[in-house]
């Protein structure tokens, strides 16, 4: 072939029976020698009937091999030629200019945008770096968290195939005085990390919340449950008499082995302020471990189990008393940024609730204690923590798709050997793989794990612009009032930018959270707390003129500062006075609709606070 008169395969005559055979050959040929191959393995004794339906697959396979064949031979014809070369490569720097043109304009937009939307918000006082969110530190001596009964050591674990190192509480490792109250916990805790409690501790009965549908707490099932325990297992050397006494006397006579460790964390919550001593540098930062939580949650439960025992044997005192430190630790988590922990916060707080709703109904404390109990829950905003876990939250996301951008490589990520070629798709799949609530778009990860920079920009103002168009509007922190109707338009805006992902804004609709459930849990918190001071200051206003008053305006100024309005819309609480003696307190509930007190109930019996009221009200006796 002549460089001066390059020729063209296309330009030359083509007798399709020559190449028919030729393409046939080839089939034939591909069949032979993949039936040779594939035969011995698949049928050792092959029959006719059992030889056709894979001869026939064979030989498709044999006819698109043929085809690829006949097509890359094709191309390599076409390509021997000089001038065809030259235009290869002129179209083939022509694409690369371009793409580095589109790489360049869409890294310009995406950090325009970003940094003109960051410009803009801080200058009206919002800071978007994760390390504007971390919690200040806290002098030892003056932190809660650093209490002996807190404090565990540093160890060293394994998580798959690489070491690190972490401060672990909780779930993870125990102080020794912590560990002796695990088996008496009134929760399952089988299955935690190194040790196996479900041999020493069965499944106790539920937690008690009985409060939301007016019920009190059986202890039965507890007297049952920690007599069978020290009969069955009597290295916790549970203390237990010859014969049952009344359930309440058994459960804290079981309890009160542990008296000492109680006192322990009383002590702890004498001091002035609390932070956990959290790894708040580990990246990604959605890796930050909070293995506090589950312990904090479980000494509020046995300090809830253990006040309403006192409340039954009248001792009122030490009731209050583990109320009280109750709150506190509800309180010991309030500084963090997560919303993990301001729901356990919550949690711990609804707990609580419990034995200050069972005391109120059996009449148990003074003036005097319910006036302390008051002051204390006046000290509680959870719409505060509201919004400090919307900046919280959004710092989180923020910097979380900050470090998949910059990605560095890492052979110890979950994901195929070959993409540690491509650092930030390695770290981009290995992430979006491991949710287990839905599976990642193929298209758009794969994407923007190779498109520019830009695009993670453009991620991250999409998560800034959910944060502060969406979420701030379903509480109005000035008023106290919560909107389910702006909760459910933000989730639907949101549904809809999940059903129209691209690359600039998949990775913020996967990071975002529920807003319909998380506001409905703010909301319901602040109600359920507005609604147990509304209830003191009735029980107070009961001790002092021997009945319940005929309107909530009759409690102030002297049971309480000022009526609460419902957290739900704003308007005033619904009360009445009932039959027997009682009175009938709600709030409207998620639903904004006045149910006239009945409260919206799950299969399972217990309370659905997206439906019915949210209401306080005693059983009849």
């Amino acid at each position: 072939m002549s460089d001066d008169q390059p020729k063209n395969i296309w330009k030359k005559s083509w007798k399709g029976w020559n190449w028919l055979r030729a393409w046939l050959i080839v089939v034939l040929a591909t069949f032979l020698i993949l039936l040779v191959i594939t035969l011995p393995i698949t049928m050792p004794r092959p029959t006719f009937s059992g030889l056709l339906l894979p001869s026939v697959i064979l030989l498709a396979d044999s006819a698109v091999i043929a085809a690829v064949s006949v097509g890359v031979w094709f191309f390599i014809r076409w390509l021997l030629c000089r001038r065809n070369i030259k235009r290869s490569l002129f179209g083939l720097a022509c694409l690369i200019t371009l793409i580095a043109l589109f790489y360049a304009e869409e890294d310009w937009r995406g950090k325009h945008d970003w940094e003109q939307f960051k410009r803009q918000w801080e200058a009206k006082g919002e800071h978007f770096s994760f390390a504007a969110v971390i919690p200040p530190p806290v002098p030892d001596d003056q932190n809660l968290a650093f209490s002996p009964v807190w404090m565990a050591e540093i160890r060293c674990f394994f998580q798959g195939d690489h070491k690190f190192a972490e401060t672990l509480y909780g779930r993870k490792i125990y102080t020794p005085e912590v560990s002796k109250l695990l088996p008496l916990m009134p929760v399952s805790v089988s299955g935690l990390a190194g040790t196996n409690w479900g041999s020493v501790s069965p499944n106790p009965p539920a937690i008690s919340e009985g409060w939301t549908t007016a019920r009190l707490t059986d202890l039965k099932p507890w007297q049952a449950y920690y007599r069978d325990l020290a009969t069955t297992n009597p290295a916790t050397e549970i203390p237990i008499t010859p014969q049952p006494r009344s359930p309440a006397q058994d459960v804290l006579l079981a309890l009160s082995k542990f008296d000492p460790v109680i006192e322990m964390f009383r002590q702890a919550s004498l001091l002035p302020d609390s932070r956990f001593p959290i790894d708040y540098g580990r990246t990604p930062p959605s890796a930050i471990l909070l293995p506090h939580l589950a312990t904090v949650i479980q000494v509020a439960e046995v300090l809830q189990l253990r006040a309403i025992a006192e409340l039954r044997t009248g001792r009122s005192g030490k009731a209050l008393a583990d109320v009280k430190l109750m709150l506190c630790l509800a309180n010991s988590v309030r500084s963090e940024p997560s919303v993990i922990s301001h729901l356990v916060r919550i949690r711990i707080f609804t707990t609580a609730l419990q034995p200050i709703y069972e005391s109120l109904a059996d009449h148990k404390w003074s003036d005097a204690q319910l006036a302390e109990l008051n002051q204390e829950l006046a000290k509680l905003n959870f719409l505060a923590g509201y919004e400090t876990v919307v900046r919280g939250e959004r710092a989180l996301r923020i910097a979380n798709i900050e470090f998949l951008k910059h990605s560095p490589r890492n052979p110890h990520l979950h994901a195929p050997r070959w993409l540690r070629l491509f650092p930030r798709l390695q770290a981009l799949s290995a992430t979006m793989l491991q949710s287990y609530i839905q599976r990642p778009p193929i298209l758009q990860t794969l994407a923007l794990g190779l498109g520019p920079s830009g695009w993670f920009d453009q991620n991250e103002l999409r998560v800034a612009q959910y944060f502060a168009e969406w979420w701030p509007p379903i509480v109005d922190q000035s008023a106290k009032i919560v909107s389910p109707a702006k909760a459910q338009a933000a989730d639907n805006a949101f549904r809809h930018e999940i059903q129209h992902r691209t690359p600039e804004n998949l990775l913020a609709t996967w990071f975002a959270p529920a807003f319909v459930r998380t506001a409905r849990t703010f909301a319901h918190g602040q109600e359920s707390l507005d609604l147990a001071r509304v209830a003191i200051a009735l029980e107070r206003y009961r001790l002092a003129h021997g009945g319940y008053p005929g309107s909530l305006n009759a409690l102030e100024p002297d049971f309480i500062e000022s009526i609460p309005h419902d957290v739900i819309g704003g308007r005033p609480l619904h009360y009445r006075r009932t039959a027997g003696g009682l009175f009938l307190l709600y709030s409207v509930g998620w639903n904004e609709t006045d149910d006239s007190g009945v409260v919206g109930l799950g299969r399972d019996g217990s309370a659905d606070f997206a439906t019915g009221d949210w209401v306080w009200r005693y059983p009849r006796k």
